[in-house]
């Protein structure tokens, strides 16, 4: 394995490792899909704008998934390690470029979490019933936009940092 692709895979790693605490720290229960409100979307977000599609998807599915399991929401797992892996992916294709505008790229965690509450009310629809996952779209949008407001402070901070510049072109 070559040096760069090892480095990419650890820094995929370690992203996934903080989705999975940041996704943990703070759980608010949903009581009528039992699911929780977390910001660990944020940190998508942040890992999504740096290691890319590939690292987008699999460190925002896996890591949400894994809070999933260690939390003891395993019925929600399949569901948001497709979920939350997409919205990886969405915000990661969409911010291809190397310097996007603040503006644009509050657009983009926008859609990604637009994209986010309607997988969860359709996985609560199947699960729960379209009534049931209709009562949790509200906790859904509230952590949308919580963690696009935190996600685009942390990808702006970090992005002027070299190190985290330097990565992104790797």
């Amino acid at each position: 394995m070559r040096e760069k692709d090892f480095k990419r895979l650890v820094y995929i790693a370690l992203m996934t490792a903080l989705i999975t605490v940041g996704t943990m720290v703070i759980q608010i229960p949903t009581p009528y899909t039992k699911g929780y409100i977390n910001i660990g979307d944020s940190f998508i977000f942040l890992s999504a704008s740096i290691l890319g599609p590939f690292g987008g998807f699999i460190s925002g599915g896996v890591g949400s998934a894994l809070a999933d399991l260690l939390s003891g929401y395993a019925v929600w797992a399949p569901w948001t390690f497709v979920i939350k892996g997409v919205e990886g992916l969405i915000v990661a294709l969409l911010l291809r470029r190397k310097s996007t505008k603040y503006f644009i790229r509050i657009a983009v965690f926008i859609l990604a979490a637009i994209w986010m509450v309607f997988g969860y009310y359709i996985g609560g629809a199947v699960m729960y019933g379209f009534k049931a996952a209709l009562a949790d779209v509200p906790g859904n949008i509230i952590q949308g936009i919580g963690s696009v407001i935190i996600g685009s402070i942390l990808v702006e901070s970090l992005s002027r940092i070299k190190y985290f510049k330097d990565l992104k072109q790797g």
